[in-house]
Parts: C-alpha cells; sequence; structure tokens
C-alpha cells in the first residue's frame, strides 16, 4: 500500500479514526519493542488501513516510549520509497530512550535493519505551523546539525508493511545520534552540500540533494503534514531530515562516522557500536 492510499491527505477528522484500534496496535506493536521480537505482520483486526490510523496508533505508541524530542523523517529519496512501497515521506517521533551523544558507544544487540545514515539535523527555535513561508521557516530555524541515524524495525518484513503500518511503528524510528552544529547553516546550499559516511572500512557518498531535493524541502513538508493529525513543530523541536547516502550496513563493534561538506569541513558526527 503506498501512501496515496490514505484518502485524507487534507485535516484528518477523529471521528473517522477508530481509537481503540489504535491503542490495540500500539500494544501489539510496543510487545515488539520491548521483548525485541520482529513481527511477520499485524493481526488484521490491529492493521491501521490509512495513514490517519497509523499515525493515531503512532501517537499511542508514543505513549508508552516516553519522553521525545523531536521527528525523523523516513523514506525523502526515491530509491528510500521505492524500497518500502510508498511515494511520500513518513514522519516518526524520535524518543528520549534511543538519543545518543556524538562519540557515544551505541547498544548493538537489537539491531535488524542494521544500517546507519547520514543526515541533516534542524532545531527549530520557535514553532512553525502549516502555510508557513520559505523565509518564515529559515527564520524559525536556531541550529542545523550533523547526525548520524541507525532506523529500526518491529517488522521481520519491513519493505513489505505498507505506510500506515510503517508509520504505526514510528516510520522506523531507531537511535540517533546528534552531532555538532554546523556553523553558518542556514545561509549554505543545504542541497549542493556533500556528505560521507563511512563504517569502519565501507563506504558511501551523497549530499542533501538526496533528501526529497534539499533537506529545507523535507522539513516544509513535515510543517505541512503534520497538522493534518493534529500535531506541529513545536520550539526545541530536533527534526532529522532522511538519509542523504545510500544507507551503509553496520554490524555490533563498527565504528560509523558522517562528515559534511567537502572534506569534512562543516563537521562530522561519529559513534561506536557496542561489541556483540
Amino acid at each position: 500500500m503506498t501512501a496515496h492510499s490514505d484518502t485524507g491527505r487534507g485535516a484528518v477528522d477523529p471521528s473517522a479514526v477508530d481509537l481503540v484500534r489504535a491503542d490495540g496496535t500500539a500494544g501489539a506493536l510496543w510487545q515488539a519493542w520491548t521483548t525485541g521480537e520482529r513481527l511477520r505482520t499485524l493481526p488484521e483486526l490491529l492493521r491501521p488501513r490509512t495513514l490517519a490510523e497509523g499515525f493515531a496508533a503512532q501517537q499511542r505508541l508514543s505513549e508508552r516510549a516516553g519522553p521525545s524530542y523531536g521527528w525523523k523523517l523516513a523514506a525523502t529519496a526515491p530509491a528510500g520509497q521505492a524500497h518500502i512501497g510508498v511515494d511520500a515521506p513518513l514522519a516518526g517521533v524520535l524518543f528520549d530512550r534511543f538519543r545518543h551523544a556524538s562519540g557515544d558507544t551505541v547498544p548493538s544487540g537489537d539491531l535488524h535493519m542494521a544500517v546507519a545514515e547520514a543526515e541533516f539535523a534542524f532545531v527549530l527555535g520557535s514553532a512553525v505551523d502549516a502555510g508557513v513561508s520559505p523565509a518564515e521557516l529559515r527564520a524559525a530555524v536556531a541550529a542545523i546539525h550533523c547526525a548520524l541515524e541507525l532506523p529500526e524495525s518491529r517488522f521481520e518484513d519491513f519493505a513489505g508493511a505498507g505506510a500506515p503500518s510503517l508509520l504505526a511503528d514510528a516510520a522506523c524510528a531507531g537511535r540517533f545520534v546528534l552531532g555538532p552544529e554546523i556553523e553558518g547553516a542556514p545561509g549554505l546550499d543545504l542541497a549542493a552540500t556533500p556528505t560521507l559516511l563511512q563504517v569502519d572500512d565501507e563506504s558511501a557518498t551523497g549530499s542533501g540533494a538526496a533528501v526529497l531535493g534539499d533537506p529545507w524541502t523535507a522539513l516544509a513538508w513535515l510543517a505541512e503534514d503534520l497538522p493534518r493529525h493534529g500535531a506541529r513543530l513545536e520550539a526545541g523541536t530536533v527534526v532529522t531530515t532522511g538519509t542523504t547516502t545510500v544507507p551503509v550496513a553496520v554490524r555490533p563493534g563498527a565504528t560509523v562516522r558522517a562528515s559534511f561538506g567537502a572534506g569534512g569541513a562543516l563537521g562530522s558526527v561519529e559513534c561506536t557500536l557496542a561489541p556483540a
């Protein structure tokens, strides 16, 4: 099922969302989150049928997972959309329990997707609503950071789970490493900014253009999408906008590093995965 299968890309009517069903969906996913099991699929009675139901389940999942500090975007590159069978990005909550700083040793016992992604992350200085102009959006951003994401899914076959189920599962939210601020970033052409992702001896190169053509476009997309589900971008929110390179496989014990700008001139972020 693709993102267009949801009949309501406009505002969601709360009465059209079965909140009891959403809570059951979240319960099934939370059990997988806490036990480490992988779901082949959700039971039919709990499987979200639309993006609205998927987002409602994600909100119920958030109540179980604890505090959050921002949003991640999945499928902001054509290859990523094709891989999981969607035709638009998916937004997921970033949870405090999976937040790390550059240089941290990150747990590796729950790796399933087992890939790393180099991303641009925005930190908002003020709240943003739908309909914001490009100038207003830029003015609302307090900082742009180097970032690494280690996405994760509770589905055995995440590529075939479908957009509503992936949305319920926080859009494959996993561990996230927020690196240093990129000095002067608001004035940079992020689309043209090169990135390098290294996992031990493996590497991939890319640029901000891989993210919906420009990470700013991805941020604007999220600002428009969240209000359809009764949410919005708040001041202090971190938004990581999607992978700038082909994801690179990781393994326990690996060192992961993402560099931004030619030769890493704009900064880098790294982590080490704990040994098995």
